[in-house]
């Protein structure tokens, strides 16, 4: 971030590389940049809206889906997988794994983690026992599974290469249209984790405040956020070709 800052003078965006798991990213993101905007002139930084939601999410696997099972989708299953994260963005893919089902043509779509549970080779046999015939490995995730089952399909990249700079570009242009108005998005993504986790009610007359130290507590911590930063002229592709692509977040 400091070397983007440091080779241009045109603002810099931060585009938190997310699928929609990992609300965390974006709130660190914004802590980031607000640590960094303290000895930076205003309209230097911006912090672009996520690389996607739950909602792209959902479409992108729910095409992958198609691709996936169209030779025979009676006897074909979908394995959807990712990086095991914390138990509530677990939780919230099996919810996405039930609408690609909901709105697709597949008998079945199962989840599974890398490095979590079920683990890709549970989540495989899950599919045989079901009656699958060929299970299609889709990842909802940047990088590959660190190692696939045997007689699994992996299918590939959720997206392409081109998909991803197209998405980026996309974000970083609607981050420096929001900073041309005085808007550099940090007050938006330090709420991102607001209402994520376990849910919470207050009886009659259970007011309470909300501490919210811990988020300022991170003020101090200049490390670098699995992040993307542009400058505004940036306009070259990242993809899943080169091994861990600058921070991108696996969720």
């Amino acid at each position: 971030m400091r070397a983007g800052l440091a080779a241009s003078s045109e603002p810099v965006c931060v585009v938190p590389m997310t699928l929609g798991r990992d609300p965390g990213l974006i709130a660190d993101c914004a802590r980031a940049l607000r640590w960094l905007s303290r000895e930076e002139e205003p309209g230097r930084l911006a912090l672009a809206p996520p690389f996607a939601t739950v909602d792209h999410l959902t479409a992108w696997l729910r095409t992958a889906a198609l691709k996936a099972v169209r030779e025979a989708p009676d006897t074909s299953a979908v394995l959807v997988t990712a990086p095991a994260a914390g138990p509530f963005e677990d939780a919230d893919l099996f919810r996405v794994a039930r609408l690609v089902r909901q709105y697709g043509h597949h008998r079945w779509v199962e989840v599974a983690f890398d490095g979590g549970d079920p683990d890709l080779a549970e989540g495989a046999e899950r599919c045989r026992r079901l009656g699958a015939g060929q299970v299609s490995l889709v990842r909802a995730a940047f990088a590959p599974p660190a190692e696939l089952p045997a007689g699994v399909l992996d299918t590939g990249p959720l997206l392409s290469d081109a998909a991803i700079a197209q998405v980026v570009r996309a974000r970083s242009q609607e981050a420096l249209h929001r900073l041309a108005h005085g808007q550099d998005g940090v007050a938006e993504g330090l709420d991102a984790e607001h209402g994520h986790g376990y849910a919470h009610s207050h009886g009659p007359g259970g007011d309470h405040t909300h501490d919210h130290s811990d988020r300022d507590a991170h003020d101090t911590d200049p490390h670098h956020t699995h992040a993307h930063a542009h400058g505004e002229g940036h306009r070259h592709a990242h993809g899943q070709g080169h091994g861990h692509p600058h921070g991108h977040s696996p969720h």
